[in-house]
């Protein structure tokens, strides 16, 4: 039989544990250093893209954000100064504070601050809510005054006389 060694599953070199497991070498502390170091094949350096991701409060990064906020495709529609002056006139001629139109109308009295300050962004329930409650038509934001209505007949067609007679 020829001899043959047979691996016993034991390893018993050494192994180094812990930041010094390789060959000791110095970083290079200046630019001339780094620069020998990858001329001698001994230092290799990496270009990281995107680097440093998380930017100051002082960088050029907020100018950005500051453009968008201050851009009207972000500007919500507010209430129109018509709508908080009806509303306030409404309001003091029930004799009813803005707490107890609040509580009557199921919201919270900042909401009627809001909108009697011209802040509140427009919502349909509420202001018919307040209408109900006050008992007056308030004006709406963003409706436009209806025009006459044509009742199916054409524009240039035949026109109601007004009754008047110019002689």
């Amino acid at each position: 039989m020829p001899n043959v060694v047979q691996p016993t599953g034991q390893d018993w070199g050494d192994v180094k544990v812990g930041k010094h497991s390789g060959p000791l070498r110095k970083a290079p502390k200046s630019a001339s250093g780094v620069s020998m170091m990858k001329a001698a094949g001994l230092l290799k350096t990496e270009k990281r893209h995107a680097a440093g991701g998380n930017a100051s409060a002082h960088s050029g990064g907020t100018i950005n954000a500051r453009k968008l906020e201050e851009s009207d495709e972000t500007k919500h529609a507010k209430v129109d100064k018509s709508l908080s002056k009806a509303l306030m006139q409404a309001r003091m001629a029930k004799k009813m504070t803005q707490k107890e139109l609040a509580t009557a109308i199921n919201e919270k009295p900042q909401v009627i601050g809001e909108y009697e300050s011209g802040k509140a962004i427009p919502n349909a329930q509420i202001i018919s809510k307040m209408e109900r409650k006050l008992g007056c038509k308030l004006p709406r934001p963003g409706k436009k005054p209806a025009g006459p209505k044509s009742g199916g007949a054409s524009k240039t067609g035949s026109a109601k006389p007004s009754g008047r007679s110019t002689v």
